[in-house]
């Protein structure tokens, strides 16, 4: 799987199928996507790492058109979700999103923050958003703190939720978009271990981190993206025993101490 050996493939557990995906602002002057393809199967835990201003965010954000790609197809359980028709809104309570920062509503207590878009988009009753919520919360350790507010949480705490709040909607793949790169060193941590839990279960993930120790624990495979286009991809021991790109090389020369 070196190189730039990521054209598609249409295997049966293929979840996620990206084909020549680019994102181009001011014409074509800024580059941020630049022609990607990649394939994401059901269970795998997709690390995308590169230096800031790869494009690594932007494809994140694609995948759930929050960024509207300039041209290309994304493939969702079978379903372009590029084409106009497609109800976009539909396929995103299937795409858990977590972000840098945490999104939480100020003015709800956790709880709240939990089960509102479960009672909303999936008719769950509040019994049942309450119940599954409370159970997630349990599983990260802020069981008691289902009637703070989120002033009241400190940032990891903050994080764990925003994390079990996408997992309310019971989606089929989870986004996380640099996730503890808000985090103080310490908090770092805890977030953490509820990913690598999530992966553990099989859950399908796509991670834009920075935390190359997570990288190479957790992934199936690690991406290396660097001006908005693919150079690598590979096992953890393949991209940080044996790099072949000489981008990555220098790359990895500075993040790896």
């Amino acid at each position: 799987m070196k190189g730039n050996e990521n054209a598609i493939n249409t295997a049966n557990n293929s979840l996620i199928s990206i084909n020549g995906l680019k994102k181009y602002y001011n014409g074509e002057k800024v580059k941020a996507l630049d022609g990607v393809n990649m394939e994401i199967k059901k269970g795998e835990v997709v690390v995308i790492i590169g230096p800031s201003g790869s494009g690594k965010s932007t494809f994140l954000r694609s995948l759930n058109l929050l960024e509207i790609p300039t041209e290309g197809k994304i493939i969702f359980d079978g379903v372009d979700i590029t084409d106009p028709k497609t109800n976009i809104n539909l396929h995103r309570r299937k795409m858990g999103m977590v972000f840098q920062h945490f999104n939480l509503f100020a003015n709800m207590n956790i709880l709240k923050n939990m089960t509102i878009a479960p009672m909303k988009l999936l008719n769950k009753s509040k019994e049942e958003a309450e119940k599954n919520a409370l159970n997630l919360l349990n599983r990260v350790g802020l069981e008691d703190r289902a009637s703070a507010f989120p002033s009241q949480l400190s940032g990891g705490q903050k994080q764990r939720v925003a994390i079990v709040r996408a997992l309310c909607m019971e989606p089929e793949v989870m986004l996380f978009d640099e996730p503890t790169s808000a985090l103080d060193p310490e908090m770092v941590g805890e977030v953490l271990d509820v990913m690598k839990a999530l992966a553990a279960e099989g859950m399908t993930m796509a991670v834009v981190t920075h935390e190359m120790g997570f990288a190479k624990e957790v992934a199936t495979r690690v991406v290396f993206m660097d001006a908005g286009k693919i150079l690598e991809q590979g096992t953890p021991d393949e991209i940080f025993t044996n790099p072949q790109n000489p981008r990555l090389k220098d790359f990895l020369s500075k993040v790896l101490t």
